[in-house]
């Protein structure tokens, strides 16, 4: 008999059924109410706000709705938050989900999981758990997170979760207050056992508040953790040679987004409403008030049809793939889902320049050859190049041949995005 790697068998699968529009993947917000206080959190509310809970759906709702996308072919769930076991009934919506048959991973932060929840995962196993860290030393850790106990707590969970032996993933976030340990905690969770990825892409809050973005990095800063881990460099090649042509045409042709929310994902927050993913906080149907197919197969249609209003520089952009712009994260840091950040854009042409991708002059983009910050980002890629041989980083020699000028083509630009099946699918279980 022929077997595949599961990594494989998503591929496939997700490139088959996107074509036919089928939602396999869903991420529930349960709530954004959490025991944490973190600095760079885009959406967490305090445990005691009663006005959150009381919005929240019931177990009654929930059920409705997993009946409704298992019939429309759901395959995965990803539940996040906040915090998942902020809400006392998180078991029982788990356990419905469960009776479906869905594949779910779990986002948490562990600090609030018991014994009690790690037997029952044990005996309802999850296809996966991820814990946040959020630091290696206490006071790293409750720096960023700002609640006394929460380190202690949180590596409580980490050990129930390992002597059940549950599949458990750690992950970080890279900011000016945890860059130091991002890997310190990786070699951590290795002498563990347990894979762990880490990402630097901070994003405002739903409610558009900028704090989060105090603790963001600069975009060298982002880069030089590349250098730091000689995988990632390469996995952001392989995955901008992976994703150079389109996989959901007509979805892509000239749209706001270009990501596989809404062709083949979709986001529930903890309030009934469902949109493109989970930033994307304008374009949204209540599912209290409607079906789910009438949900996905009208509004969140039409939603991701919406056509672009002008010309940006990311249509023809050929490292699309590689970046953590989107129209929703534009929607959430300039109030405008056309309007690139930059802060993404740089640290995408920083990591392009030095894995010496070639780029074609583009009169939008301020990084490109001739335009007005080429030079400047030119600088920044070479100090990165020093950075890199002072770390014994080898990385792809600099050609001295001229940047090709290609035909503009939409469809090669408008790529699906790895970042929106970060969560799950394609990357998350490889």
């Amino acid at each position: 008999m022929e077997t595949v790697s599961y990594a494989q068998f998503s591929r496939e699968l997700h490139q088959r059924l996107l074509e036919e529009r089928i939602p396999l993947e869903a991420t529930f917000e349960v709530s954004r109410r959490c025991p944490l206080a973190c600095r760079h959190c885009y959406n967490n509310l305090p445990m005691n706000d009663r006005a959150a809970r009381r919005r929240e759906l019931s177990l009654d709702e929930y059920r409705r709705i997993f009946d409704e996308i298992a019939a429309a072919g759901t395959l995965w769930v990803l539940f996040t938050g906040g915090e998942i076991l902020a809400r006392a009934d998180f078991l029982d919506i788990y356990t419905e989900a469960k009776r479906r048959g869905f594949l779910i991973t779990l986002f948490t932060n562990g600090t609030l999981v018991t014994p009690r929840i790690a037997d029952y995962l044990a005996e309802w196993r999850p296809f996966a758990i991820e814990i946040t860290l959020y630091g290696h030393t206490r006071e790293t850790y409750e720096r960023l997170t700002r609640i006394p106990g929460s380190y202690e707590r949180c590596h409580c969970g980490i050990r129930l979760l390992l002597e059940r032996n549950l599949p458990l993933k750690l992950k970080t976030v890279g900011t000016t207050i945890t860059k130091d340990e991002i890997f310190a905690m990786r070699d951590w969770a290795e002498s563990l056992g347990v894979p762990f990825k880490f990402d630097s892409l901070l994003n405002p809050r739903v409610d558009c508040s900028q704090s989060p973005l105090e603790v963001r990095l600069t975009p060298e800063e982002v880069v030089e953790l590349d250098l730091r881990d000689p995988r990632r460099l390469p996995a952001w090649r392989e995955l901008n040679d992976r994703y150079r042509t389109a996989a959901m045409a007509p979805y892509v042709t000239n749209t706001v987004y270009d990501c596989g929310g809404g062709v083949g994902s979709f986001a529930v927050n903890p309030y009934g409403e469902m949109s493109i993913c989970v930033l994307s906080q304008v374009d949204t149907y209540d599912l209290r008030q409607g079906s789910f197919r009438d949900g996905w197969e009208r509004f969140l249609r039409q939603a991701r049809l919406q056509q672009r209003t002008r010309p940006v520089k990311c249509q023809t952009c050929e490292i699309r793939s590689m970046c953590g712009s989107c129209a929703a994260v534009n929607e959430l840091e300039n109030g405008d889902k056309e309007t690139p950040i930059d802060f993404a854009c740089r640290v995408n042409h920083l990591r392009a320049y030095l894995l010496d991708i070639p780029l074609k002059p583009n009169p939008l983009c301020e990084y490109r050859p001739g335009s007005e910050l080429y030079d400047d980002i030119q600088a920044s890629a070479a100090a990165l190049r020093e950075r890199a041989r002072a770390l014994g980083v080898a990385l792809p020699r600099q050609s001295r041949r001229s940047l090709p000028v290609f035909p503009s083509s939409p469809a090669a630009s408008a790529v699906a995005s790895e970042k929106a099946q970060a969560s799950f699918g394609v990357t998350a279980y490889e």
